[in-house]
């Protein structure tokens, strides 16, 4: 993850914007997997891809609105390129025929790196409002952890074998 941020500098609205981006972010890449496990025929982690984009896009929402409501059309001083990967998970972490278990562990690790994003910051942060809403962000990564933990949990054990060993090595074309 790599951010060109001055958190001392933020104010409520480019923090709104930057939250509004992160939600995008890592809602645009549960959808690229989503995709990818549609393609590879692993619908039950492409369903779970696809439900974890639905809850980035409610967020980003609930975001827009709040910043619609604070700061109407002002313009955005926040963007993408200050930020990768603050919760999006790893473009690496996702493969052909990918179980449940592996895309909830998946999501579980983008959660927690989000967490540690708005945990790292809030320490940089002088503007008091600023450190309300990353504390706001942050403890709602802990629900999300608690939420892709139960999930997780009503799981049964892996299978004795891994996905992977199943996967055809790449043919040349001729």
């Amino acid at each position: 993850m790599s951010t060109d941020i001055d958190f001392s500098a933020l104010t409520l609205k480019d923090a709104l914007d930057l939250a509004i981006l992160i939600e995008d972010e890592a809602q645009g890449r549960y959808e690229e997997f989503a995709s990818q496990m549609e393609l590879h025929h692993t619908p039950e982690a492409a369903k779970f891809f696809v439900f974890m984009a639905g809850n980035e896009a409610k967020h980003g929402t609930e975001l827009r609105e709040r910043r619609q409501k604070l700061f109407a059309d002002q313009p955005t001083n926040v963007s993408p390129e200050q930020l990768y990967d603050v919760e999006a998970p790893e473009y690496d972490q996702a493969a052909a025929f990918m179980s449940p278990r592996q895309a909830l562990e998946v999501a579980y690790r983008a959660e927690v790196k989000a967490f540690d994003f708005f945990d790292k910051a809030l320490p940089h942060v002088s503007n008091a409002e600023v450190q309300e809403l990353f504390t706001e962000l942050r403890e709602e990564e802990v629900e999300h952890q608690q939420m892709v933990k139960a999930e997780l949990a009503k799981l049964p054990p892996e299978p004795g074998f891994d996905p992977d060993d199943f996967v055809d090595e790449p043919v040349a074309q001729g």
